[in-house]
Parts: C-alpha cells; structure tokens; sequence
C-alpha cells in the first residue's frame, strides 16, 4: 500500500507587492512638484480655503468699487441723515424691494425720527443704471450692481411723501436705499465700506512688499555674512521691536506735514507701517539662512566660484520660500489694524480719503454710537478680514511641509 506524499504548499512572500490601487495613488503624489503638493494640502484646510475665497471677493470688491457701491462716495442726501438700515424683502408682487422711510421732523430740537412706509415700495434689481462713474478712473459708465430699479419705482409710486418742516414748503422725497444706513450726512454706509476697502486693503498689500523686499534683504544679509554684522543688524531689530507700537506709529504719523495731499499722506502711512513691520520676517530669513549654508548644496555653489548673492538668492532664499509666505499672509492683518488706529485717531488718513479708520472717526462719541449703532458695521468688516487672514495663515502654515502626515 503506497502513500503519496503531500504536495509542497506555496509559501507566501514575506512582503507582498503592493496592489496597483495603491501604487497609482502613490506614484500621483510622487509626480506633484512642491507647490502642487502645498495646494493639495492647503485644499484640506477647510477654513483656510473659504477665507482664501473671501479675500478673493473682498479683494474684487475692492477692485471693481465703483460699479459694486449703489451710489457715489460722496454721494449725499440730508434729508436721510442717519437713516437706519434698510434690509431688501422678497415678495411674489413686488419681488426684490424695500419699503421707504417716512421722516419725521420735531419743529423744536430738529431730530429725525424714521418709519416705515409699507405703502411706499421700492424695487430693487441687479445691474441697474444710476450715478455715472469712471471705472478706474478710464472708463464712464453707470451701471451698479444692485440698486434702485427707478423705472419700476415710477410706475409703483405715482406720488412720493413729502418732508415737512417749519416754516418752509413741503419737499418731496427722493427714493432711498441704504442697506447699511446713512451717516450724519446721509451717506450710504455701505457704499463707503466698499469704497473704503480698496484704501485698507491695498495698504496691506503694498506694505507687505516693502516688508518683503527689506525682510528677505536684511536677514538674508545677517544670516548669511553673520559675525559682527550680524550682531550690529540683530541688535537694531531688538532696539526697534522695543518701541511700543502704537506710541511709535503716533509718533511717526505726527511727523507728517498738515498740508500734505490724501495721496501723498496714503503712501507715508504705507512706508511707515513697512518700517516697522519688516523685523518678523528678518528674524525668519536669518535664522533659515543660518541652517542652511552649510548645506552640500549652497557649499558646491561657493566652491564652483558662484557670488554670494547668487548664492544667497538663487539657492539659499528659495529653498523656504512657503515659509515666508506664511510669514507675510500673518503680517497683513497688523498693516490693516496699524492703518485703521491711526486714521481712527484723526493722525493717519483724513476725510476726503474714505478707509474704514476714517468711517471709524464717526463713532467717537458714544452718544452717536448708543443711538445710530450701524456706524460701528466697519468694525465687522475689519475683524472679518483679520480674521480671513488669519485663517488662511494657519492654513498655510500647516500645508508648507507636504511631506508631512
């Protein structure tokens, strides 16, 4: 009787080739470049992508102020002074509307109390014609992007209220939209909220290149040459970071002539803040550049007879490049918030100039911010963009090593 032998079992490797689901993802990232490995990160980053989005709407409604606003900066009816907001209804009759304020004026103190008038309906639409602008200073046009549908206004309204006050004849009035409110000269609120966020906005933007420019220079200097240069530089950043900021802006700021024209005030605040703001980022090139000259890299460089600028700026400076970014996206919400004190304290920009520090000036008395408590709206505009910034730096921050888990 013969017994068979048992047949061999396959062994199984010890490591087991990976699957090709597995390697296609793998050799994916393995293709991406640096950036495109810091986007896909950043996109992972929930907060930080919407207010990356956000600032990208705030920075086009910036851009393109005067066809956004309703009506003119300047733009102004006393007859509404310190209207109060005025939020758009839906209806199926109507569709987009508001209803118009009636004004009341006590004949005695002259005080303006306002209600509204259900039978008086303003219809609102997109894209209508009104005020005429120049876009960008180039191009005439009058066409916003929302306002007052006055066509459909006559054709609803045959006759308007009237404004009574003593002694004179009855006025009719004007149909009104203030989204936001009126100031104490029956601005719109809102309109010079956009208006003001090309100014607070574009001095972030153009202080941080200037900060860019003297941070990357000066720290690439310190940390690149170091020795008694080094020491000089980082001594003076001590002595400037030592100064309290804000008695320093003052300080600065009342330098300035009185005389000075708004554009000529608006690029004096933007070196200043610039000047004061550089020393963050000198302290992060002179640091990374200090770990990273004594690389294989930047040590072939100078053994191939390579300038140390080149060799400061083509190799040593690029290789963080993410972190400086970084560095810069957290510096701009300071530049806003160093604009928006100054121009609140009446020693920064000044009226004709509208920034969000200037419609800041409104508020204060408390008296008009107890009884007309839109004029601080500004103040949300401002934390929101702080806010973004912030947001988007944190985002940033996490995505500038890709490599991480």
């Amino acid at each position: 009787m013969s017994v068979d032998a048992p047949k061999p079992q396959p062994t199984q490797p010890a490591n087991p080739a990976p699957s090709a689901a597995l390697i296609d993802p793998i050799q994916e990232v393995a293709s991406l470049s640096q950036w495109q490995l810091i986007w896909r990160r950043f996109c992972r980053h929930k907060v930080a992508l919407a207010s990356f989005y956000l600032l990208i709407l705030l920075y086009l409604m910036a851009i393109f102020a005067e066809m956004v606003a309703p009506t003119g900066r300047d733009h102004r009816d006393l007859d509404y002074a310190y209207c109060p907001p005025q939020l758009p209804r839906f209806s199926i009759e109507h569709g987009l509307h508001v209803h118009g304020m009636r004004v009341h004026v006590d004949p005695i103190t002259f005080a303006k109390t306002y209600t509204r008038d259900t039978e008086w309906v303003i219809p609102l639409s997109f894209f209508v014609r009104g005020e005429s602008y120049r876009l960008w200073g180039l191009f005439e046009w009058d066409v916003h992007l929302f306002g007052i549908h006055h066509a459909a206004h006559d054709r609803l309204n045959p006759s308007t209220p009237t404004v009574l006050l003593e002694g004179e004849a009855p006025r009719h009035l004007a149909p009104s939209f203030y989204f936001l409110g009126a100031d104490r000269y029956g601005r719109d609120l809102f309109s010079r909220m956009v208006y003001g966020s090309r100014i607070s906005l574009s001095i972030g933007v153009i202080s941080i290149v200037i900060t860019f420019i003297l941070g990357i220079v000066i720290g690439g200097v310190s940390g690149y040459i170091g020795g008694s240069v080094d020491n000089l530089i980082q001594r003076g950043i001590e002595i400037i970071n030592a100064f309290p900021q804000l008695p320093l802006w003052l300080a600065l700021a009342a330098v300035m002539p009185g005389d000075w024209s708004p554009l000529r005030v608006y690029f004096a605040i933007t070196i200043v803040l610039s000047l004061l703001g550089w020393t963050g980022l000198a302290r992060v090139v002179r640091g990374k550049i200090l770990s990273l000259r004594e690389e294989d890299y930047a040590v072939a460089a100078r053994l191939l007879g390579a300038g140390h600028g080149r060799i400061l700026f083509r190799h040593l400076v690029p290789g963080f490049t993410s972190h400086i970014i970084v560095v810069l996206t957290l510096s701009v919400p300071g530049m806003i918030l160093g604009e928006t004190a100054l121009s609140f304290l009446g020693l920064g920009l000044r009226p004709p100039v509208v920034s969000w520090g200037v419609m800041l000036q409104d508020t204060m008395q408390m008296q008009a911010v107890a009884h007309y408590p839109w004029l601080l709206l500004p103040v949300m505009l401002i934390v929101l963009t702080v806010l973004c910034f912030n947001f988007l730096g944190d985002g940033l921050r996490d995505a500038a090593d890709p490599y991480a888990n």
